[in-house]
């Protein structure tokens, strides 16, 4: 990992670019962003996204959702990757939480409900505005990470550790979202658009390909 770079000051014209777009899943409140987070562990957001709206008209809020079963929620998530034990996650988080304004907004308590981890509380704490308390970090932040030099290997959790030790925690809540969107956007794994990247100048990867 470089050490020349000052990820504080290199990754703030990122972060003045995605700050507060809002994740791709299209929830409409928190109670929706945190089932689809824990529906679209493994799947995409785009399948998540598609069959939502009708999730939703069945179960509007945590309320209802306490009284979910699997017949019930299976022909809704049915297809959704891992039904079987994001179904029981989610109703067990409903029986817990029982209302909307009951959950929670902190990393522990986030991570203590079945089916939440600290990529998924991350993202439910950035979208809610909450204070950050860890970076996210998703396929895209593995992949794009490392190549930009702020972290290294491919362990979310040390990926994670490597950024939130590189720059303030002022940064930690948007800092995973603007370099999962640069992935999405720009750095793609096999083709990525280097001379449209905003983080060319700083970039491990760039200059390696370029040989400067």
């Amino acid at each position: 990992m470089s050490q020349k770079v000052d990820w504080a000051d290199a990754i703030t014209p990122l972060i003045e670019k995605y700050k507060g777009r809002q994740h791709p899943l299209e929830y409409k409140n928190i109670y929706q962003l945190l089932v689809m987070v824990v529906l679209s562990a493994q799947d995409s957001d785009k399948h998540i996204n598609s069959l939502a709206p009708e999730l939703f008209t069945h179960f509007p809020n945590m309320e209802a959702l306490s009284n979910a079963t699997t017949d019930t929620l299976f022909p809704l998530v049915g297809k959704v990757r891992n039904f079987a034990n994001k179904v029981k996650w989610l109703t067990g988080i409903a029986k817990q939480i029982k209302a909307d304004e009951n959950i929670p907004l902190t990393m522990e308590e986030l991570v203590a409900l079945p089916g939440i981890g600290r990529k998924s509380a991350n993202v439910i704490l950035r979208e809610a505005g909450a204070e950050a308390e860890g970076v996210m970090v998703d396929l895209h932040v593995v992949r794009v990470a490392p190549r930009l030099g702020i972290a290294t290997g491919t362990d979310p959790k040390k990926i994670e550790l490597q950024i939130m030790e590189q720059i303030p925690q002022s940064q930690w809540g948007e800092a995973g979202m603007a370099i999962s969107f640069l992935g999405r956007e720009t750095c793609r794994p096999s083709h990525p658009q280097h001379e449209e990247c905003i983080m060319s100048s700083v970039c491990k990867y760039y200059k390696e390909v370029h040989g400067s």
